[in-house]
């Protein structure tokens, strides 16, 4: 069974650390600002040494597995909550006592693009559930109607239901730059569009617990002990796995290929539907990015939803990996009800 964090409440500790890129000089005004966020609702927040933003990542590989560690074990730490991603979390996953962590009480990890390098091996290695949703930089953003923040989603008691609705808007071409507007907390959805299904036209209903991330990512982590998805499955996923992926930026023969990789990895062995976040990746010449979602995962055979608020494109319907969710879609609707157990 998935085991759940505490639920967050006003008054708990939220750790702030960078596994993998910091902020720079020019962002620090959205760190404070997205920290003051968060003492606003009530929490308090704990700063980590792992916050430099000169460089490619936030400190030495050493110093943020040990400073995740530090966090993940620290009984009074509720939720750690990166800034944002970055690229080399990868480094970090050897150093990381896994065994150790797996030992302590489970603590809420929130993020997503790079911290799916994190947050998804924290589930199939220790069995706690982690969060898929926005990182603490696009904490202060308001949610559209229909969904919930990544904070309502972690108070969420054992036992509870929650339920969110694709808002039907979403943010292309207009998009908000932190160091020109580092209080900024409007979303500016410019764009129509909801869920649709890929491989047909029929209403689909697809239950399953979650698991998923970021594409460009995770493919790294294939043949490794870090994406093993069938051992999880075996222990704590017997309903099958709902498969949530997205791709960040790289063009559509990069994300074919990724997606190819993975399944001949067996990464969709035990899944039950796939489902595929907005992308604003590009294209590639005659290939497209719906083509290659349907090239490599169409021989599985699976039903396929696109257009999910689970990626880069904003807004961002918080997931939890671990989950048991059923994902509803018909014309025009489209649903996730995750349920805490």
């Amino acid at each position: 069974m998935t085991r759940y964090p505490a639920p967050l409440r006003p008054g708990d500790v939220v750790g702030v650390t960078a596994p993998s890129s910091g902020v720079g000089p020019a962002l620090r005004p959205r760190l404070e600002v997205a920290l003051g966020s968060l003492r606003d609702q009530g929490y308090a927040v704990r700063l980590g040494r792992c916050l430099d933003g000169t460089g490619v990542v936030s400190a030495p590989a050493a110093d943020r597995a040990a400073e995740l560690e530090e966090m993940l074990c620290d009984p009074e730490v509720q939720a750690v909550v990166p800034p944002w991603g970055g690229e080399l979390a990868v480094d970090l996953l050897h150093l990381v006592d896994w065994e150790w962590v797996a030992g302590a009480e489970p603590t809420w990890v929130v993020g997503y693009s790079d911290i799916s390098t994190v947050i998804t091996p924290l589930t199939l290695l220790t069995g706690w559930a982690s969060v898929h949703g926005a990182n603490l930089m696009d904490t202060p953003f308001r949610q559209p109607d229909g969904l919930v923040t990544w904070q309502r989603l972690c108070a969420s008691a054992p036992g509870a239901e929650v339920e969110q609705r694709s808002p039907g808007r979403f943010q292309d071409a207009v998009l908000v730059d932190f160091a020109e507007h580092p209080g900024a907390v409007e979303l500016p959805l410019d764009a129509q569009g909801t869920w649709e299904r890929l491989d047909s036209d029929e209403p689909v209903r697809l239950t399953g617990r979650l698991l998923g991330g970021c594409v460009e990512t995770l493919t790294n982590l294939t043949g490794t002990r870090y994406l093993d998805v069938g051992s999880w499955a075996d222990r704590h996923a017997p309903e099958g796995v709902l498969v949530y992926l997205e791709a960040a930026g790289e063009d559509a023969l990069t994300i074919g290929r990724h997606l190819h990789g993975l399944r001949l990895a067996g990464f969709f062995d035990r899944a039950v539907g796939v489902l595929v976040g907005r992308t604003s990746a590009p294209d590639a010449d005659g290939y497209t990015q719906r083509e290659a979602v349907l090239d490599a995962l169409g021989p599985l055979g699976l039903p396929l939803v696109g257009g999910v608020e689970c990626g880069h494109v904003a807004p961002r319907m918080p997931m939890v990996n671990g989950a048991l969710a059923t994902a509803e879609w018909s014309p025009g609707r489209g649903v996730l009800t995750q349920r805490f157990v």
